[in-house]
This record gives C-alpha cells, structure tokens and sequence, in this order.
C-alpha cells in the first residue's frame, strides 16, 4: 500500500491511497498495519492558512511560522505519525514529501531523517514529485 495525502492534487498512478485530511489519515493510520505500508507521500500545506502563510511569507520572504496556521499541517502529521509508531512499536516506513512549499517539505523530510538517524537506520526521506491532476 502507498498513501498520498494532498488536500488537492490527486496522483496519476493508480496505486495509491489517497487522504485528503489529517483525520483521514489518522484513521487509515490507526486502521492498517505499518508493515504493509510500502511508501507515505505528504503534502505540507493542507488548508487555507498553511497556504496563505505560503504565499505570504514562503514564496516571497523564505520563512515559515507555524505561528501563522492553526490547521494540521503535513508537518503536524509526520510528528504525529513518529509518535504513533513508538507507541505502537511499528516501523516507519518510507516517507516522503512531495509538497510545492519547499521550508513545509524540508521540515518534514528533515523530522523524518533526525527520527531515522537516531534509530540508527539510513535516511531515506526526500522530496520527490509523482505525477498528479488538480
């Protein structure tokens, strides 16, 4: 199983899972099985505020503030899911992220590789770019 969450892009490759909100992917989360989950693919900017503070501060002056947006994030969702997995004793798998906002993508490609490296495990997360219809 691969999962996609974007509140707006939807893959072209049918093989994947696609959730279009924090609670969405919470509950498939809390429903499946890690181990049968083959690669997770987020999107950071899930609503208006995330986008709004894109466009004005990502796109124009290089910052972020989370400060700014009060809805779940991708980023929220990566901390999120790395709790999960301690508490459940599972392991992560694969995890991208494939959002247009570069600082969202960094901070959640950077909190899943810090997670890896002090499990002592190769830092496989990137940002990557399937092909998608809006």
């Amino acid at each position: 199983m691969k999962i996609y969450l974007d509140d707006i892009r939807t893959p072209l490759d049918g093989g994947w899972e696609v959730v279009r909100t924090c609670d969405e992917f919470k509950n498939l989360i809390k429903k499946i099985e890690l181990k049968d989950v083959e690669l997770i693919s987020l999107d950071h900017d899930l609503g208006p505020e995330s986008m709004k503070e894109y466009f004005k501060n990502v796109a124009t002056n290089y910052t972020l503030d989370y400060n700014n947006i009060n809805e779940c994030t991708g980023y929220d969702l990566i901390k999120w899911l790395i709790h999960h997995v301690e508490d459940t004793n599972q392991e992560l798998p694969l995890v991208y992220s494939h959002s247009a906002n570069p600082i969202g993508a960094s901070n959640i490609i950077g909190v899943v590789n810090n997670y890896l490296k002090n499990k002592r495990r190769p830092q496989t997360s990137i940002r990557h770019n399937p092909p998608h219809t809006t």
